[in-house]
């Protein structure tokens, strides 16, 4: 079973609070590995967490939020079979999974909607890999 880990920086705190009420209502198993509120922190330290939890089971999957979504996906994409996406829109947030096996979105509470940000969400954790010729490259990274 996929379980979800959720983390973000002080920027994301708010997205982070409305994604996990979506994974709430959804009844979708997720684990919130902080801030606790919108503190000031370093997102490579929340990105870090994530990245750890997700490679350690291949089911498992993540989701970062901070201001532009880059600094999480910088952090996250450090560790080995980590393959983190920063989606900024609906078909770029359907081919990280089809095309490059995304195990970990990353979002930029600062640049998009929070109505598209529970899209990219939903999109995310629904749409299975395709393999096949993408499985050779996404093997290659």
């Amino acid at each position: 079973m996929k379980k979800v880990f959720i983390s973000s920086d002080h920027a994301g705190f708010k997205l982070k609070e409305l994604i996990k009420d979506y994974l709430t209502n959804k009844k979708i198993k997720f684990e919130d590995l902080g801030p606790k509120d919108d503190s000031s922190v370093d997102y490579p330290d929340y990105a870090h967490k994530v990245a750890r939890k997700v490679k350690s089971r291949k089911s498992n999957v993540g989701i970062l939020v901070c201001g532009s979504g880059t600094g999480m996906n910088i952090a996250a994409n450090k560790h080995k079979n980590i393959r983190a996406a920063q989606c900024f829109n609906l078909k770029s947030t359907k081919l990280s999974r089809l095309h490059n096996d995304a195990n970990i979105i990353t979002l930029g509470s600062r640049l998009i909607t929070k109505k598209n940000a529970l899209k990219f969400v939903s999109i995310f954790l629904n749409t299975k890999f395709d393999g096949g010729r993408h499985l050779r490259r996404v093997k290659k990274i």
